[in-house]
């Protein structure tokens, strides 16, 4: 990244929900020894996860583009579709992004006000046990998972969790 961008990890939808920047930043700084003001955080983090993507880092559109944590299904879609991605692809990106720990305050709404029965009651159980309702930065950054079978791995758990309302 140019010293004249400003990084996409400060764009809205990141700020307190995406962890990690640590290591992308290591990882950047190694880069950045061998080939100065080349490669993109962003580039060197998709890179680690197989994706390469561009030398330039994006708040503003990472601000208006990145989807919220509330967005329907209607509105994923139609924001992949401009993307050029099916919605298949958004199924699996969705997925790369959620699988271990949500933040309490992306969760606390839909564990504590089951109301459409969209999630096993079990589950949302287990997850009010990390979360606690009342709102404070110390609660909202707690982390709760999202897979309790495997959920320092990358594999298809997420997925079948959903299917079963987990």
């Amino acid at each position: 990244m140019l010293k004249s961008e400003v990084s996409e990890k400060t764009a809205v939808p990141n700020v307190n929900s995406v962890r990690g920047f640590n290591v992308i930043d290591q990882a950047k700084a190694e880069v950045e020894k061998i080939c100065p003001g080349v490669v993109s955080c962003s580039c060197c983090s998709k890179r680690c996860i197989i994706f390469l993507d561009s030398t330039s880092a994006y708040k503003q559109i990472a601000n208006s583009d990145i989807p919220s944590f509330i967005d329907s299904l209607e509105v994923l879609i139609s924001r992949s579709n401009t993307k050029g991605l099916s919605p298949r692809d958004m199924v699996a990106l969705s997925g790369s992004h959620t699988i271990g720990q949500a933040q309490c305050f992306t969760i606390c709404d839909r564990i504590y006000n089951n109301n459409s029965s969209n999630i096993d009651v079990g589950f949302a159980t287990k997850c009010q046990g990390s979360c606690r309702l009342a709102s404070s930065p110390n609660n909202d950054q707690k982390l709760a998972p999202l897979d309790l079978v495997t959920p320092n791995s990358f594999d298809n758990n997420y997925f079948k969790n959903l299917i079963q309302k987990n």
